[in-house]
């Protein structure tokens, strides 16, 4: 089985380390983290092999997540990737802003972990190839 990347975009360390240990024993995936929008792009552009999600903050220089979004839904590889954003904003419209722009979880600070990673289960699931359909 291909091993399946998720990346991490977050600036503080603790909520970055939080997420690797919360996804530590999923199978067959590797965590990736990006302290900025601006790393995560430069990786997303350059080939990051196997990106299955992304889990992004939206507060954070240069390239924030919302611009982050943005891009990867314009991206033709990268369009189809699971989304899942968690921030500690407290702008109202951020959870519609982001499921507009395309992301497909929003989750506030503080956040359970148990519950991100539940969420990125099920969009793994989720991601079928294009050949396969998923069956009842």
């Amino acid at each position: 089985m291909m091993r399946r990347t998720v990346l991490i975009v977050e600036d503080a360390d603790t909520c970055a380390s939080t997420l690797e240990i919360a996804f530590s024993t999923l199978d067959d995936l590797e965590v990736v983290t990006a302290v900025s929008g601006d790393q995560a792009w430069r990786l997303l552009e350059d080939g990051l092999d196997g990106v299955a999600a992304i889990v992004t903050d939206l507060e954070m220089r240069g390239i924030d997540g919302f611009e982050l979004i943005e891009r990867v839904r314009r991206h033709d590889l990268h369009r189809r990737v699971p989304i899942i954003v968690i921030t500690g904003s407290s702008d109202p419209e951020a959870p519609e802003r982001v499921r507009r722009l395309g992301a497909d979880a929003f989750f506030i600070k503080p956040y359970s972990p148990l519950r991100v990673r539940e969420k990125l289960e099920q969009l793994l699931k989720n991601d079928l190839p294009k050949n396969e359909s998923p069956t009842s």
